[in-house]
């Protein structure tokens, strides 16, 4: 670990998500403690229905924790409105689930620049960012293809340049090489080295392949509602 991975990044207090669902209550995490240095990449595995959902989306600031705090980059995020909360995301938080949530009518460009243009940065410039970023995950030639011509690889490396556009504190990541074959998943990893050595970005990656997870500086296994070293 260098110097940079002692410094917090993510901190997790006593975080607990508890849903009502009839007469009883179900809880799906329950005093959760986590902290993530800057540059850290932490694996997250556990059973179908243990949580990691939850625990992605409590992270990520889509979902309030029923109690505890959820901080980032010094931030807690339950102090924030709604409204601060989205521009939040939108500047430190990148996000890559297993599906890709790239918007059926823009091009590759045009989707991986979003999170820009949202921020409210020029379209011309946004969009020659996005098209480094493409290059950087081997889509570069691909960016004015629209999703629907791209294959699942294809589509999953450009939500994965879309994460990365802003610079974010904190990767959230879910299954990210699931759809990719070896070659593009090596590339894939790759690229999370280099970030997390040349930036303070943290790493949160749900996976049930081992060897993605082992790749990773630590792994966790979430059960019961906790975490504890895999």
């Amino acid at each position: 670990m260098t110097e940079q991975t002692r410094q917090p990044m993510l901190e997790c207090r006593n975080l607990t998500r508890t849903y009502h669902e009839g007469p009883q209550d179900v809880t799906v995490l329950d005093d959760l403690e986590l902290d993530v240095g800057a540059g850290e990449r932490v694996a997250i595995v556990g059973s179908s229905g243990s949580g990691k959902t939850t625990l992605l989306n409590l992270l990520g600031g889509l979902d309030r924790p029923t109690s505890g705090t959820v901080t980032i980059a010094g931030q807690t995020l339950s102090a924030l409105s709604d409204t601060a909360l989205g521009d939040f995301r939108n500047r430190h938080i990148g996000f890559v689930y297993q599906f890709h949530h790239l918007l059926a009518e823009f091009t590759a460009c045009e989707n991986a620049a979003l999170p820009l243009i949202v921020r409210g940065q020029k379209r011309r410039e946004a969009e020659r960012r996005a098209m480094d970023i493409l290059e950087r995950v081997g889509m570069a030639q691909r960016g004015h293809h629209k999703p629907g011509e791209l294959s699942g690889g294809e589509r999953q490396r450009v939500a994965i340049a879309r994460a990365l556009i802003t610079d974010p504190s904190l990767m959230l990541m879910d299954e990210p090489t699931g759809n990719l074959d070896q070659a593009t998943a090596a590339t894939i990893l790759g690229l999370m080295d280099e970030l997390s050595t040349t930036s303070a970005c943290a790493f949160v990656i749900v996976t049930h392949d081992p060897g993605l997870a082992q790749h990773q500086d630590r792994v966790l296994r979430l059960d019961g509602g906790r975490l504890a070293a895999s």
